[in-house]
């Protein structure tokens, strides 16, 4: 599935908030050296219940916009 976020580096506090068909992703992580990237997909997958290297960021890697691929088990 693919989902669009919204990120929002140097957060009070790590969270996935949902917003409509988008989520608001709030990390601690300072957008320098991929430190919010890392952070943010860390975070989704905790979220969704899935590995880290199921999730992928597909577009938007250097800014707040992004599309991001999640990959789920299929039975």
């Amino acid at each position: 599935m693919k989902i669009k976020v919204r990120v929002a580096p140097r957060s009070s506090r790590d969270e996935v908030v949902k917003t409509g068909d988008d989520y608001l992703v709030r990390v601690k992580a300072q957008p320098r050296e991929g430190k919010a990237n890392d952070a943010v997909i860390k975070l989704l997958a905790e979220y969704f219940g899935v590995t880290r290297s199921s999730v992928r960021i597909t577009s938007g890697l250097s800014g707040r916009n992004k599309i991001i691929e999640i990959r789920t088990a299929q039975v």
